[in-house]
């Protein structure tokens, strides 16, 4: 099968080439304009992206990362915006691990003065090509970021090159329930209520996280994204919230 180089930009400044397998699985050239929207967010994301989850953003990252993480480890923040992952982790033990942000926008990454009083090491990047050493990380965090990987396959294998034996990847986002039913429900919100409440929170830039409906469009049904983590990892614990709306999940190396 012939390999394509999918070539994306941030702030027409940086360009990332990404070997890409042919894969649907992922946002593909979709991503640039995810890309664009999130830049242009990021004075009310945390505000809006409370609102639309009911308020249960905290307590999903919370849930996830509870005992999953140990003192000393070595953790990245793979899509790590402002790093609430990374927050939420080093609550939980104490400040006794070691991080490193890594998100695709630099615009993000310096804004993490209110989460951190030392703030963390950070680069940019993709999940794609991830700029690390093999088995260097003791676990990975991924939260809401997942779903915006231009390809979920290469994604998946990155993370799991880069984590240690024995290593986790704790990963929260939005769930596409298994059930039509259910995920009907949950695309009606996304796409008809999601934008209602997101202006009420955020204004016209709440708006556009109307966006999200594209991304949860291309990502894979629940059991669909369990089974292609269990290709690579030996075991998925795979919880779910909000009628599989809502999904934390920890794959083991």
């Amino acid at each position: 099968m012939s390999r394509k180089i999918l070539t994306v930009r941030q702030n027409k400044s940086t360009e990332y080439n990404i070997k890409n397998n042919s894969t649907p699985v992922g946002l593909g050239s979709y991503w640039g304009e995810v890309l664009d929207v999130l830049q242009e967010i990021i004075p009310v994301y945390d505000k809006v992206n409370s609102y639309i989850s009911f308020g249960k953003d905290s307590e999903h990252r919370n849930r996830a990362i509870k005992g999953r993480i140990q003192n000393g480890d070595k953790i990245l923040d793979a899509g790590s915006g402002f790093g609430n992952m990374s927050k939420t982790a080093l609550d939980v033990a104490n400040g006794e691990v070691e991080i490193m942000l890594y998100d695709p926008l630099l615009a993000m990454i310096k804004n993490t003065d209110r989460l951190f009083k030392k703030k963390p090491e950070a680069t940019c990047g993709v999940f794609e090509h991830v700029p690390f050493k093999d088995q260097q990380f003791d676990v990975v965090l991924s939260g809401y970021s997942l779903r915006d990987a231009i390809s979920l396959n290469t994604a998946i294998s990155e993370i799991h090159r880069v984590l240690k034996k024995g290593g986790k990847w704790i990963i929260v986002d939005l769930g596409k329930p298994d059930e039509p039913i259910v995920r009907f429900g949950v695309s009606f919100y996304l796409r008809l209520i999601l934008p209602i409440v997101a202006y009420a929170a955020g204004g016209r830039l709440g708006l556009k996280f109307a966006k999200l409906y594209g991304t949860y469009k291309l990502w894979p049904e629940n059991k669909k994204l369990e089974s292609k983590l269990l290709e690579k990892f030996t075991s998925v614990e795979f919880e779910k919230d909000l009628m599989g709306g809502a999904i934390m999940v920890a794959a083991y190396k």
